[in-house]
């Protein structure tokens, strides 16, 4: 979160209040839903806010990336933010599992790769 918040203060001042606020929001969001989840009672309403917090992360790579194309952000510097990311997400989805283990047995899902997509994929 400190990192993206860095980051973001190098961005054009016209971008503040749109990307930047967006790429700083996205950040803010993962922690926040963690940490609500965990003083919710019980796994299933823990895992639901672990899945938000996953949404979050997603689009804090979408926005990132698009930062890293419009030249906002050095590739050496998105290349950093995005391993933070990464490894949030792989830490994230470990908890996931982890709740999952917790609940009552139903049919797994089946497990992902990757919470980010890449850019080209998305449509705008």
């Amino acid at each position: 979160m400190l990192a993206v918040h860095q980051l973001t203060e190098a961005f054009p001042k016209r971008e503040w209040y749109g990307l930047a606020s967006q790429v700083r929001r996205a950040a803010f969001s993962v922690p926040l839903n963690i940490a609500e989840g965990a003083a919710k009672r019980g796994a299933r309403e823990y895992r639901r806010y672990v899945d938000i917090a996953m949404g979050s992360l997603s689009e804090l790579r979408i926005a990132l990336r698009l930062a890293k194309d419009l030249r906002m952000v050095s590739e050496e510097d998105w290349q950093a933010v995005e391993r933070l990311a990464e490894d949030a997400s792989i830490l994230t989805w470990r908890l996931a599992q982890s709740l999952d283990r917790r609940r009552p047995s139903r049919p797994s899902r089946p497990s992902r790769p990757s919470i980010a997509l890449p850019l080209e994929s998305c449509i705008l």
